[in-house]
Parts: structure tokens; C-alpha cells; sequence
């Protein structure tokens, strides 16, 4: 197994930002003019948290990060994700989504820096609304973002109209994560310890397809495999497991990836291969793992199972000095992945 570095040595392939505090959300610019920025959000136990943007280096990225003051802010509570716009022809204006008590749009680069675009509440009662644990913006209809909350829904916004498009009661409890797996299809995962997967052209039926193994033990992460979208990931509360689950064959995992030491924190596929995830965790280790495959009989590539998958050690691994609680592989420059540890941030080439 090939090491990259740990975090206390001076390694050419990496690259480092300190914050002023811990950082939890982590977020790479999709516009092939930008592909340089990233977003990184704090996380104090406080109403009042910031959101700095950074470009790095692009002619030398061994100088570091740039900190440009005029684009920081404050958020309201901290961020439980950050995500820009999906625009890779750099057309549309620079947004940047957040999640927390609201969904928030900023612009990014204008007169003021950075600007707050839009707050988008579907409480129709009051001007709170229930917590939104995580959202995602659909690459297929960039118009359209999910977000789920701690109050059992899912939520679809059409941000261009700033309005709800549907929402759904998704779950029994809690929901912890969504991700969209084509224009009109989304998953979501929840402390009710399911996979479920919706289809907006059917709204009133969803199909589990995958429940934890273990009583009331929540499911908190999901990753969609945006290159084939049979394939999506999650990851089970304190558990050192990354689930591989194909939705074809619901209920029984691909692969189990069983190398971490503690917890994993968050996992993101590679934006260029099928076969590609990097995953994080409490043992401060980030692992890059290759899926084994396997030819079906359509002539296709499948990922591997059965016995055929048992044991998959990484093919790369990255050990910080800390629990690593995100990652972030930039859509732009796959042989870039972004951590994120206590108050660190660090762009490893991979």
C-alpha cells in the first residue's frame, strides 16, 4: 500500500491552509475559471460562524493559499455543507449553496465580494424552520437542489424560481444525507438506519434498498457514483465500514471496505472513474480504493463481490495528526482531494 505523506512531513503533493477555527464544511468550485477556489466553513458552537473562500496558487500551488478578505462572511450556525453552483462553462453567475437553519445562495465576486442571494425557508407557518442536515445540487438539472432536515423530509428548491418545487416526508426519522443520482432521482439516508431512493416522477413510492444491519443504528453519509449510477456508497454511525451498494440488487452490499481503524467520517467518489472513492475517518487516516470488476454478461463492467471482494485493502493512503471529518474530490482536477482536520485544510495530489 502506497503512503502519501503524513501530515507532519513537508510533502511536495500537498498543500495547506489553517483556519482561525475548527473547519467542517468543505466545498470545490465547479467553473473551469475557478477550478483554483475552494470553500471551507467553520464549525464553532456558536450562532455566529464564518465562511471563508480561498483560491490557491494556480502557477505554483507549493506557495499556498490565497485569503482574499472581501470574500468571507458570516453564516448563521455552522454550515452542514457548502457546494457551488455546478457550472463548468463558467456562464452562470458564481453561487455558492450553504446549508443550516436555512438554505442559503450567495454570489461570489461581485461588487461586495459576496453577496446573499436568496434564503430559502419552506416553513409556511414560521419564519423558523426545522434544521437542514445536508443538500445537494443535481449536476443533470442545475437548477434544482435537495436538502433534507432533522423534521423527516426531503425538500426539492427550484433556485432559479426560489421556490419549493415538492417535498416529500422521506423517512421516520431524522435524515442525515441526500445526493442525486440523475436529473429526476435522489437518495437519501436517515437515523432510521434505510437507503431510499425516490423518483420525482413517482412521488408517493420510494424503494429502500438498503437497511443497516444493526437495530436502530442510523445511516449518516451517501455518495452516488456519478459516473455509473448504479452505484452508490454510505457509511453506518460509529462504524469503520464503507458500505458499496449497487441498485439493481438491493438489500446485499457489493463490497463492505473495511480498512479504517476508527469511525469514517464522509466519502466522495472520483469525478473520472466508476471504480474510484477516497474515504475519511476518526483513525485520521484518508484511503483511496480501487472497486474490483468484473465483466456481466451484457458485456458491461461490474464491480466485483462475493468472495472476489473480500479483503480489498486501498491502493493509496494519507495519515493526518487528526480525526479527518471531510473530503471533497475536485469534479475539475480529478488528481486533487481536499481534507479537512480540526483546523486544517489540505489539498492532496493524488
Amino acid at each position: 500500500m502506497e503512503r502519501l505523506g503524513s501530515e507532519n512531513q513537508k510533502n511536495p503533493s500537498v498543500y495547506n491552509y489553517e483556519a482561525p477555527w475548527q473547519i467542517y464544511g468543505l466545498a470545490w468550485s465547479a467553473r473551469s475559471d475557478k477550478r483554483f477556489r475552494l470553500a471551507v466553513g467553520s464549525f464553532i458552537e456558536e450562532p455566529s460562524n464564518r465562511v471563508q473562500i480561498l483560491t490557491l496558487n494556480e502557477e505554483n500551488p507549493s506557495l499556498g493559499f490565497r485569503r482574499d478578505p472581501s470574500l468571507q462572511f458570516e453564516h448563521t450556525y455552522p454550515p452542514t455543507k457548502l457546494m457551488f453552483h455546478p457550472d463548468p462553462s463558467s456562464v452562470s453567475p458564481d453561487l455558492l449553496a450553504t446549508s443550516g437553519d436555512f438554505l442559503r445562495l450567495w454570489e461570489v465576486g461581485g461588487e461586495g465580494g459576496v453577496e446573499l442571494k436568496a434564503v430559502l425557508n419552506n416553513s409556511k407557518s414560521s419564519e423558523f424552520s426545522a434544521p437542514l442536515t445536508s443538500f445537494d445540487w443535481n449536476d443533470a438539472e442545475p437548477r434544482r437542489i435537495g436538502s433534507c432536515s432533522i423534521d423527516t423530509t426531503c425538500t426539492v428548491w427550484d433556485v432559479e424560481r426560489e421556490a419549493v418545487e415538492t417535498q416529500l416526508i422521506a423517512h421516520d426519522k431524522e435524515v442525515y444525507d441526500i445526493a442525486w443520482g440523475e436529473a429526476g432521482v435522489f437518495g437519501s439516508v436517515s437515523a432510521d438506519g434505510s437507503v431510499r431512493i425516490f423518483d420525482l416522477r413517482d412521488k408517493e413510492h420510494s424503494t429502500i434498498i438498503y437497511e443497516s444491519p444493526f437495530p436502530d443504528t442510523p445511516l449518516l453519509r451517501l455518495a452516488w457514483n456519478k459516473r455509473d449510477p448504479r452505484y452508490i456508497a454510505t457509511v453506518l454511525m460509529d462504524c469503520s465500514r464503507v458500505v458499496v451498494l449497487d441498485i439493481r440488487m438491493p438489500a446485499v452490499p457489493v463490497v463492505e471496505l473495511d480498512r479504517h481503524q476508527a469511525s469514517v467520517n464522509a466519502v466522495s467518489w472520483a469525478p473520472h472513474t466508476s471504480r474510484h472513492l477516497c474515504s475519511v475517518g476518526d483513525d485520521g487516516q484518508a484511503l483511496i480504493w480501487e472497486m474490483p470488476t468484473v465483466m456481466s454478461p451484457t458485456g458491461t463492467v461490474d464491480f466485483g463481490c462475493g468472495e472476489d471482494a473480500a479483503g480489498i485493502d486501498p491502493i493509496l493512503a494519507y495519515s493526518a495528526c487528526s480525526e479527518i471529518n471531510q473530503v471533497q474530490w475536485s469534479t475539475l482536477q480529478p488528481d486533487w482531494v481536499a481534507i479537512a482536520f480540526s483546523n486544517k485544510l489540505q489539498v492532496l495530489r493524488v
